[in-house]
């Protein structure tokens, strides 16, 4: 009897068990319920704003810029090529057809420097055989005709007592006019014409091969200085070249200042090139015919701020923003509308007020955060 009611009674146990709700132990969800965000990293709030610990924003680089309104100067973004300084560079044409052979360095590369009176190849002219042998018949006959003039000196100075001393030195002068014009007529025949660098540079474009054939004035060899590069820039704006403050042209992340040379006066393609000079170390990084950009600073003046380029970014609306830190941790994004001012930095004219810090390093990841 009471080995019935002990077994009844794990019966009914068993059943309120079976009965009641199943709850998974720690660390065994299945992914119901959506995961809990994480307060110790990045975060958008719903203000549109960014929550960024110190720690992240070290671990990202995050550097910030007080700013602060200026009169800036006004700035025309221009269209622009790279040109050969005519006083720094030079092109090698031969003066006759001929066949190229090489130098006694051997015909040289793109990028080889060279240095002024270097010979860089060697134009050995091309005749017809027409004009080869009428060269070589008249040779002939300055050679008889010399072989003449010296029989003749030597009969008159074995006279010299009863022949006048201006016959003999005419007979002289004879002999030695046909002697130079034999020597002219012969290196004629066989000379070379040296190509020689005109400048000391760079070999910017060379289209010669050992053994090609090139016609007169045609171009084999360009040389330029890459340290001294005029900038030709077009602008439809006839007024702007008495109106040019500064000019600069960016090069990567850095900025090369122009010197503004002088307007055409001559429309290209309904434009007005304006030309301006540049050097620094920074060009080496350009070559002659790249398409450039130039900022134009000119004499007018607005009011805004001046922010890196890195600091602007585009919005989910495809509006410009920069990213403002007001507080700690915290990153708001400012809507703004911009003008362009040296290529590096650009000018915000609405958005911004001054003393606000604007990220200049890391805005590019924080407006990745989601």
């Amino acid at each position: 009897m009471k080995r019935a009611l002990i077994t009844s009674s794990l019966l009914l146990l068993m059943a309120s068990a079976g009965m009641a709700p199943a709850h998974a132990g720690a660390g065994h969800d299945h992914g119901d319920a959506p995961a809990a965000p994480n307060a110790n990293g990045p975060q958008r709030l719903p203000d549109g704003s960014v929550l960024l610990p110190k720690p992240a924003q070290r671990q990202w680089g995050v550097r910030t810029l007080a700013t602060e309104a200026a009169e800036l100067p006004r700035t025309v973004e221009l269209s622009a090529k790279v040109l050969m300084d005519p006083n720094a560079g030079g092109k090698v044409q031969p003066l006759n057809g001929g066949r190229i052979e090489p130098g006694a360095r051997g015909l040289p590369s793109p990028g080889q420097v060279v240095r002024k009176g270097e010979v860089l190849a060697f134009v050995v002219p091309s005749a017809a055989p027409i004009e080869r042998s009428n060269q070589a018949a008249q040779i002939a006959e300055l050679r008889a005709a010399k072989s003449l003039a010296d029989k003749r000196i030597a009969r008159l100075q074995e006279l010299a007592d009863t022949v006048p001393r201006k016959e003999i030195e005419a007979a002289e002068s004879e002999a030695a006019s046909l002697t130079a014009r034999i020597a002219a007529i012969g290196a004629g025949l066989s000379a070379r014409e040296a190509l020689v660098a005109p400048v000391s540079g760079v070999i910017a474009s060379a289209n010669a091969v050992a053994g090609q054939v090139v016609d007169a004035r045609e171009l084999v060899f360009e040389i330029v200085d890459p340290s001294r590069l005029h900038i030709e820039a077009l602008t439809f704006d006839a007024a702007m070249a008495a109106n040019i403050g500064a000019a600069t042209m960016a090069v990567g992340s850095q900025r090369v200042p122009l010197t503004f040379i002088g307007a055409s006066r001559s429309l290209r393609e309904q434009a007005l090139p304006l030309t301006f000079r540049a050097q620094g170390a920074a060009l080496h990084l350009l070559a002659v015919g790249q398409p450039v950009r130039v900022f134009v600073q000119t004499k007018d003046k607005l009011k805004g701020i001046s922010v890196p380029m890195a600091s602007l970014m585009k919005s989910p609306a495809n509006q410009t923003v920069v990213w403002v830190k007001v507080a700690p941790e915290r990153f708001e994004p400012r809507t703004v509308t911009t003008e362009p001012l040296d290529g590096i930095h650009a000018a915000v004219t609405s958005g911004l007020e001054s003393g606000d810090r604007v990220v200049t390093q890391g805005a590019t990841l924080i407006n990745q955060v989601r």
